[in-house]
């Protein structure tokens, strides 16, 4: 009966055989034996029950917790990425002066390591629409210029669930400035993150 405490639930089969064995020895006017085991099986029981109580508090409390630490930690990764983005893009721009900034990010990804798949970025962040650490991430090159060079950019990063996978938005362009906004997407003019 004690082992029956690590199975969920068995609290009430522990009092419930535990009081009929006790029951049991009792009426036996000591033919049979085994009293302590039934009244450890009842104490196990009913502290499994006094237990319910603490676990579902300390649930109740870790679990939120846990849930803002992981959105921390989707946000931190997302600023990460940017960073990682603005990199490789000036990293591309430099490699590919004819084309200034990429038109995709597929042009940052796995390739030859020339201009149409330079190999800077990871295969997570280099499709068309790259999703990592619960942000979904939108690059838009800017209008090319009379030679055809593309001189700007954006990158936004948006949580894949809002107030489940992030909080923040997140915006960058090629000033390399992270902007952040709470409850939509940020843009240029959102505050510069801190």
């Amino acid at each position: 009966m004690a082992v029956l405490i690590f199975i969920p639930f068995s609290a009430v089969a522990a009092i419930i055989l535990g009081h009929l064995a006790l029951s049991e020895i009792r009426k036996s006017a000591g033919k049979l034996k085994g009293q302590g085991l039934a009244t450890a099986g009842l104490i196990l029981g009913y502290a499994e029950i006094v237990m319910i109580p603490v676990i579902l508090i300390i649930a109740a409390i870790a679990i939120p917790n846990l849930l803002r630490a992981r959105m921390a930690a989707n946000e931190a990764s997302s600023v990460g990425s940017l960073r990682t983005y603005g990199i490789a893009i000036s990293s591309y721009a430099e490699e590919c002066p004819n084309q200034g900034y990429p038109v995709s990010t597929l042009n940052l990804g796995p390739g030859a390591g020339n201009c149409d798949g330079a190999n800077l970025v990871d295969r997570a962040l280099a499709g068309p629409m790259p999703t990592k650490s619960g942000y979904v991430f939108h690059y838009e090159p800017g209008a090319p210029d009379a030679s055809g060079k593309v001189m700007s950019y954006t990158i936004t990063a948006d949580p894949i669930q809002e107030n489940t996978t992030g909080i923040r938005h997140f915006f960058m362009d090629e000033s390399g400035v992270i902007r952040v906004e709470r409850q939509h997407s940020a843009t240029p003019e959102s505050a510069p993150m801190r």
